[in-house]
């Protein structure tokens, strides 16, 4: 009995030995597998990139990969086969990996890559912009960004334009051939942006040419393309001035609307935040309700201190539009608007340093300018970082000046911008916002996360980074900056609900001036200006509030999960070292 009683134990030692054996060796070919599937993957990907510069030579430059700078595109309908061809080609080689078997790291990466394709696709055969967007047409940013490199020599800068100028008429003729159902308001700003090419195509430039290295052959090649491309940019500008008059005349332009159905397709690619368009809508119209509630308790702590003899009106929202309307003269003098940018920047990098919040890079250095000529008409400020290839490159700070603005226009302006909003608007573009995010982001282990940059990601980190800075201290806690931080904040959320609003719902200007002004507390130079905004893009400046609000979230959310084992700094270093990636996607690598 004790000897089949051993003998069965035994056996059953071996057969589980065995099928041990068999489990490991398994796990062992099935990690293979995986290990192989997440190579081939980071192959592919590498060699996508690659693909991608050399069929699209105009958003290598935007990277700053340097080897198809001196490439135009042509427009044409040619060009349109070869990328649908691309796009088809390079889906088919992505759905042949097993996402199952992927890292998330790799996941994401996969996920990012499909978007981008589906999104070609989608505008190509759906949203058809190249048709009705005039302003899409414009030479001068690649020709920009060659001029303003810090590490080539004129020599090269000029050869490199020299063969780029080359591509400028044709390119401008097929957009003429392209535009056939033009909006107005897109018309406009590309007779305006393109007038700002010369700005940069100008006789400066070509004066260069007799201290230079080049040949006298190419030389005078330079100066006969030179004058074509000036010659093609003229001859668009009257093309889209005369298309002007008639789309004026009769009435018969596109609608900048695009409604429901193109509204939520856009919102899915551009925000990819896993909510509808709709459903954030919803989200920002309750946002808005609780920060006007915020203001209100914060004007009647500091009705008090500026009216002391004064009753505060019955209506809350009165009060709060009152008290704004007095703090909002304390503003810097038109001439100093953007002296005082600069000045204010190295106070926030110190802030930033002292406090811990975040790391910055010396090396990397933010130049504050006004912006040019061809990229004004849009947004009053903005960030032109340099992309993961040039990372040494500068990164500007595009200040549009009051120049053309008349007395009241700057004044309003101003007010808009007083002395406490100008310090949330620098935190947001500057320190630690979007010049610190994208310093970050070129320094992901991943290419395809820093080139494939999500908007909401990029805009809610500038958003987030405005209320950080006050919990942190920023402003010594001083009532009059949470206040106006909170009118710039409910302009945030208004954002939202004014594009929502005007694409879907057929908001009318007059309702949208009115919500700006009378709900967000904004002054009418600016509600112009975002009424204006709001006709030239769409669901762009959804991205400010739908970011911010799914990072504010998150990290709530952490600190609650790791209590006092919560770090502000780890957080931020944590977050920013995925790159520029959907929210919903870091917050998957973050809880790993």
């Amino acid at each position: 009995m004790k000897k089949t009683t051993l003998c069965l134990a035994l056996l059953a030692t071996l057969g589980l030995a065995g099928c041990q054996n068999s489990v490991t060796l398994a796990t062992t070919q099935s990690q293979t597998q995986v290990n192989e599937q997440n190579q081939a993957f980071q192959t592919f990907a590498a060699q996508f990139i690659e693909d991608l510069w050399a069929q699209y030579p105009e958003a290598s430059s935007w990277a700053g990969y340097g080897k198809y700078d001196d490439i135009i595109t042509i427009p044409d309908e040619a060009s349109r086969v070869s990328s649908a061809a691309f796009v088809a080609k390079q889906l088919a080689k992505l759905r042949q990996f097993d996402l199952t078997k992927l890292t998330n790291a790799n996941k994401i990466d996969y996920h990012l890559l499909e978007n981008t394709l589906l999104q070609s696709e989608w505008e190509a055969n759906t949203f058809k912009s190249y048709q009705w967007d005039p302003s899409s047409y414009n030479v001068a940013y690649g020709f920009a960004s060659i001029l303003n490199s810090r590490f080539k020599s004129d020599d090269e800068k000029l050869k490199l334009i020299l063969n780029r100028l080359q591509y400028v008429p044709a390119y401008y003729s097929a957009a003429e051939a392209n535009i056939t159902i033009p909006t107005l308001e897109f018309t406009q700003l590309g007779i305006a942006q393109n007038q700002g090419a010369f700005s940069v195509l100008n006789d400066e430039l070509l004066a260069k040419l007799a201290d230079s290295k080049l040949t006298a052959a190419e030389q005078t090649l330079f100066t006969t393309r030179f004058n074509q491309a000036k010659q093609a940019i003229t001859d668009y500008i009257e093309f889209l001035t005369q298309l002007e008059q008639e789309l004026t005349a009769n009435g018969n332009a596109r609608s900048f609307r695009i409604g429901e159905e193109l509204y939520e397709a856009k919102f899915a690619f551009d925000i990819q935040s896993g909510y509808s368009a709709k459903q954030m809508f919803a989200k920002a119209v309750a946002d808005k309700t609780r920060v006007t509630e915020e203001m209100a308790k914060l004007t009647i702590q500091l009705w008090p201190k500026y009216f002391p003899n004064v009753p505060m009106p019955a209506k809350e929202r009165d009060a709060v539009a009152m008290l704004i309307k007095h703090l909002s003269a304390k503003h810097v003098a038109r001439e100093d608007f953007v002296s005082e940018i600069k000045a204010q920047i190295p106070a926030l990098e110190q802030f930033v340093m002292d406090k811990g919040l975040i790391g910055l890079d010396a090396n990397k250095p933010l130049v504050v300018r006004e912006t040019p000529e061809y990229m004004r008409g849009f947004a009053g400020a903005s960030i032109s970082a340099p992309g993961p290839y040039e990372k040494k490159e500068n990164t500007y700070y595009n200040v549009s000046p009051l120049d053309d603005m008349s007395d009241e226009q700057a004044e309003s302006y101003l007010r808009e911008y007083n002395h406490w909003i100008l310090q949330v608007l620098n935190i947001h573009e500057a320190v630690p916002g979007h010049y610190t995010q994208l310093v970050y982001s070129n320094e992901s282990p991943s290419l395809v996360k820093s080139i494939f940059a999500n908007g909401a990601m990029v805009e809610g980190w500038a958003v987030y980074t405005e209320r950080m800075m006050l919990e942190e201290g920023y402003g010594d806690f001083e009532p009059e900056m949470w206040l106006m931080y909170y009118k710039w904040n409910l302009r945030v959320i208004c954002n939202t609900i004014l594009d929502y609003s005007i694409h879907v719902n057929n908001m009318s200007k007059e309702d949208g001036i009115a919500l700006l002004m009378d709900e967000a507390f904004q002054e009418r130079t600016e509600a112009e200006g975002k009424w204006r905004r709001a006709t030239l893009s769409q669901v762009q400046l959804t991205s400010y509030y739908s970011g911010y609000r799914e990072i504010y979230d998150f990290r709530e959310a952490q600190k609650l999960k790791l209590g006092d084992q919560f770090k502000l700094r780890a957080f931020h270093d944590e977050f920013l070292s995925f790159g520029s990636a959907p929210v919903k996607y870091i917050k998957e690598l973050m809880q790993y």
